[in-house]
């Protein structure tokens, strides 16, 4: 989420070119930070056993220096690394707390940041408020390890307004600051394309990407199936199509009964001067938005706009939960993740969701709701009202519909938290059912969740390699893919082949210190299987699962048993290690092709006299392929540019002479 200041102060364009201008201190603009120390003579973090007792007196001395100002403090770690940053009221008094004794007894995670503090900065701002709005900006764009923040730190989708003669409503995931009009953002996607769905049958907005308007544009099937007024033809004035899209943004942003209202005003003057067919449009749109506006839950009497906000905590992680209601009804639910909270107050959880919530979004209602007082609330306060349209309350509910939904949002808050929790848990113990299967079938000691296959490709020996391919939970793990040419051996020898291949990954495995696949598979019978097992034991591996895959009957075998594994035909394991077989095989004979198109293009045209690497590129480039040079006419061939009738004649006899191509 980018967190962007709003402040209209005229300090605030300083702050913000400031930070930009030099990352190293996070802000070079005159009057605005005040570094530590200069580098030089600040006590290097890569210093060998540094003394405690200096870099107290260090970070001592810095704190004894600060100003009693606003402003945000930057606490950085043993490598520079900046591990937290806070705002003040009173920069010195409020970064003393941090290192009197017994401060921070009861949390431990503020006892960790200072015994990992090394170094400090300071920015000075003229207000708490600007204070607030450059903390923000400097949590975002650094993530320190000990500042509550999102985990969900990715792009969510926008409804995007944009600013045409003609807008169009799209559906974006990026913030383009082009005077287009943003909603948002959505974190269930589901449900928004569903409303931006809903409002594109309600309200004729046009689909199309054109710059209009233009002449050259035609009428679309949008127009003959009532879904656009034609503003490409010039069938709809930029004035009238400009309220249609202002009834849009009603409708997307829950104000239903403003819309139902206009539309039926609308739908009366249209009928009193006899614009029947007009009114009958109206009619049919006033009652599509019943519809809609009937499968909203009507939460409350109270026609305002308001969102209640719930938190639900547990160990490190947080839920917050945004119920958002307007003109009484319940029209959508944003929850996000934070981390960092485990020592933190109730008040200063909700504190920092609600700034890093309305950060970016694109509206602030009049009311919020929250189940706690928050810290520095006026400060809070008064940047809410300054993103808002008006003036901004925050308030407790204690009873009625308000404090109903509060207990809705807090449910809601605490489900999604144990959903996650527990997806995240059955991810990392759970096995896939076909790596368990295999488990089974094969009688392992634990799942094979780490498998890598190993296939042979040459023809006759000519050009061999060998790959490598690696699936972790049954999926594939690309970036593990391995090529290997096979040296040293003469003539057709998968045998051979395969034990150099496992002796060369395994004994890099070993010189690496990394851990070996929880099964390999090797493409063949018995014989295959055989010379992997003494490639490993030669390596001194003795406990290797490694298991055999025969292509005729897709028998599957394993050391020590000459009589295949009796795996049924129909179990996930069989299917799972075939996924395996035929990916590796098609990643050696990818390979193999490669390097036999590269040594056929390079040397059956080379080995004919008088071509050269010129006349080379032209007969491949007006022909294609040494194939068709080879069952091209010689007249077709001393047509190509610098080879005349003689030369044609050498290349055809030449080619023939050598066999495949």
């Amino acid at each position: 989420m980018n967190l962007t200041p709003q402040s209209t102060r005229s300090t605030a364009p300083s702050l913000r070119q400031g930070v930009s201008r030099n990352p190293e201190i996070l802000g070079g603009g005159a009057g605005f930070v005040h570094s530590s120390i200069r580098r030089k003579d600040c006590i290097l973090a890569d210093e060998p056993k540094r003394d405690r007792n200096a870099i107290r007196e260090h970070i001592d001395g810095i704190v004894a220096l600060m100003p009693r100002e606003p402003g945000v403090y930057i606490m950085k770690g043993d490598e520079g690394q900046i591990i937290y940053i806070g705002k003040a009221k009173v920069l010195r008094s409020r970064v003393q707390q941090y290192f009197r004794p017994n401060a921070n007894d009861g949390r431990r995670q503020f006892r960790a940041l200072v015994r990992n503090v090394r170094d400090l900065e300071y920015i000075v701002t003229d207000t708490e408020l600007e204070a607030l709005i450059l903390e923000a900006n400097l949590i975002k764009a650094h993530k320190p390890r000990y500042n509550i923040s999102l985990k969900d730190d990715k792009k969510y989708p926008y409804i995007r307004i944009t600013k045409e003669a003609f807008p169009r409503v799209v559906v974006t995931r990026d913030v383009v600051k082009d005077g287009s009009r943003y909603l948002g953002p959505y974190t269930d996607v589901r449900a928004m394309r569903r409303m931006v769905e809903t409002m594109h049958r309600l309200f004729r907005i046009r689909s199309c990407d054109y710059d209009l308007p233009k002449s050259n544009v035609r009428l679309c099937l949008d127009y003959e199936i009532k879904r656009c007024d034609g503003p490409c033809e010039g069938l709809i004035v930029a004035g009238a199509y400009q309220k249609i899209v202002d009834e849009a943004v009603l409708f997307l942003t829950g104000r239903h009964t403003q819309v139902k209202v206009t539309l039926e005003e609308r739908m009366k003057r249209a009928a009193e001067a006899l614009r029947y067919e007009e009114a009958a449009i109206y009619r049919d749109r006033i009652q599509a938005l019943e519809q809609a506006a009937s499968r909203q839950k009507v939460v409350s009497n109270d026609l305002t706009d308001w969102d209640a906000i719930a938190i639900a905590r547990e160990d490190d992680e947080a839920c917050g939960v945004v119920m958002e209601v307007r003109d009484g009804r319940l029209i959508g639910r944003q929850n996000y993740f934070l981390g960092g909270v485990l020592d933190a107050s109730e008040e200063e959880v909700v504190s920092k969701f609600v700034q890093l919530f309305y950060a970016t979004a694109t509206f602030v209602p009049r009311e919020v709701c929250l189940p706690c007082d928050i810290e520095d609330r006026e400060t809070v306060l008064d940047w809410l009202t300054e993103r808002s349209e008006g003036g901004v309350e925050m308030r407790i509910p204690q009873r009625g519909d308000k404090f109903q939904l509060m207990r809705m949002a807090e449910n809601n808050a605490r489900l999604l938290l144990a959903e996650r929790r527990l997806k995240r848990e059955n991810r990392r113990s759970q096995a896939p059912a076909a790596v368990q299967a295999l488990q089974r079938d094969l009688h392992l000691e634990k799942p094979p969740r780490w498998i890598e296959a190993v296939d042979i490709s040459n023809i006759q020996g000519s050009d061999p390699v060998a790959s490598l391919v690696c699936f972790v939970d049954g999926r594939a793990r690309k970036r593990e893919y391995r090529h290997f040419k096979i040296t040293g051996l003469e003539g057709p020898n998968d045998f051979a082949m395969m034990q150099q291949v496992v002796t060369r990954r395994f004994k890099r495995l070993m010189e690496e210190g990394k851990s070996f696949p929880d099964l390999l598979l090797v493409d063949g019978g018995k014989g295959q299987l055989s010379s992997v097992v003494e490639a490993l034991r030669d390596l001194g591996i003795e406990d290797q699962p490694v298991i055999g895959l025969a292509k005729r009957l897709e028998e599957v075998f394993v050391p020590g048993l000459s009589d295949p594994q009796n795996i049924p035909k129909t179990s996930s394991a069989l299917k799972l290690l075939q996924m395996l077989r035929d990916e590796s095989h098609r990643f050696a004979i990818t390979y193999h092709r490669k390097l036999r198109d590269r040594r056929t293009l390079t040397s059956e045209l080379d080995e004919i006299p008088g071509v050269g690497p010129s006349r080379r590129v032209a007969l491949l480039k007006h022909f294609g392929s040494v194939k068709r040079i080879r069952e091209a006419k010689i007249e077709e061939v001393a047509e190509v540019d610098g080879v005349g009738l003689k030369l044609a004649e050498v290349i055809c006899e030449g080619l023939k002479k050598v066999g495949w191509g």
